[in-house]
């Protein structure tokens, strides 16, 4: 069966454009499809200045919230990657392969290191090499597919390079893993930004839906979205970026399609009330369990170590085998177990 591999960073609270973009997929499709594996990637929330205690809430709750949006510990892994020491353990072995040049030129690294300059600060050494972390957390599952967006498709790439040259200088070791672009999957903009992607963490304000939001506030934040110019509906995302963010959001929510859906209203403002109640009936399951989630405290934390044991079974035979592939030696223990079997 296919594995695949997919994480949130808890960063930031959840979105709509989270949701609709991958983890509604993640419930509806890839956990009944494939051998799969959700992770809380808590350690990528330590590459910038972060306060601890928001970390651990955050990292809580995405938690609870993968499970709210339909993922099943019967039939996928749920688990935080700080649990799995082999994600660490693998990483500065990729650190080893991988080059200064590589790092360097990951976009998001250069973007965020000129707004730090910008601000007349620096960047931590971990932003740099994070994405080595992240090859870590695909590479160590024998991962096949990894669903991502545009924006993170040279994060996989870099996965894959670091894959094949590590099994040419020491032999067979990692699977190499394929990005995937999911078609069903939908790309929501920022309400009063269209040309930005909504649920980047750093991003706060009227244009973004949260998860959690209540009715009332989704409601408003959807009837103040920006539109375009002119009266008529029509789906353009070139031309009418606005309407067509609407649009798109309200045939994620509905199963219908942008288009046709585009002819069936006369004004912005029947659009855009129609989408703001698809969007709070998508969202109301998502919350009603979430709250019972919180609720009970207990289950959350059985199924994050329950997926964290499992995951470790999975994880250790691999980077066991890249320590003895790159030249390192087995500990006393394992070369005892050796020996005996």
């Amino acid at each position: 069966m296919t594995r695949v591999f997919s994480g949130v960073k808890p960063t930031g609270n959840l979105t709509l454009g989270n949701y609709l973009g991958a983890m509604q997929r993640w419930a509806a499709v890839d956990q009944h499809q494939a051998d799969a594996l959700f992770c809380v990637v808590d350690l990528h929330a330590l590459t910038v200045e972060h306060d601890p205690a928001r970390v651990r809430r955050l990292s809580r709750q995405a938690a609870s919230l993968l499970l709210a949006t339909g993922l099943d510990p019967e039939l996928c892994t749920v688990f935080v990657q700080s649990h799995v020491d082999e994600h660490a353990r693998l990483s500065y072995l990729l650190e080893c392969v991988a080059t200064d040049g590589e790092m360097r030129r990951m976009i998001q690294y250069r973007e965020k290191a000129v707004r730090e300059r910008e601000r007349g600060g620096s960047v931590r050494l971990s932003l740099l090499t994070y994405p080595v972390l992240m090859a870590a957390d695909i590479l160590v599952y024998g991962t096949d597919e990894v669903p991502v967006g545009d924006d993170q498709a040279q994060h996989v790439e870099l996965a894959r390079d670091l894959a094949v040259r590590f099994n040419r200088r020491y032999g067979y070791t990692f699977v190499v893993p394929r990005a995937t672009h999911p078609t069903v999957a939908t790309r929501v903009m920022n309400l009063q930004d269209p040309a930005s992607k909504m649920g980047k963490s750093e991003d706060v304000g009227p244009g973004i839906v949260y998860l959690l939001d209540e009715p009332d506030v989704v409601r408003k934040k959807v009837l103040r979205a920006v539109t375009d110019s002119g009266r008529e509906v029509v789906y353009d995302r070139e031309a009418r970026p606005g309407l067509a963010n609407l649009l798109e959001i309200l045939a994620a929510c509905t199963g219908g399609n942008p288009s046709e859906l585009s002819g069936v209203y006369e004004s912005y403002g029947a659009l855009k009330k129609d989408t703001a109640e698809a969007v709070v009936e998508v969202l109301r399951p998502v919350q009603e369990r979430h709250k019972a989630l919180c609720a009970d405290p207990g289950y959350v934390e059985e199924v994050l170590r329950d997926g964290a044991e499992r995951a470790r079974a999975m994880a250790r035979p691999t980077v066991d085998a890249a320590y003895q592939a790159i030249g390192l030696l087995a500990a006393a223990a394992d070369i005892e177990v050796t020996a005996q079997g």
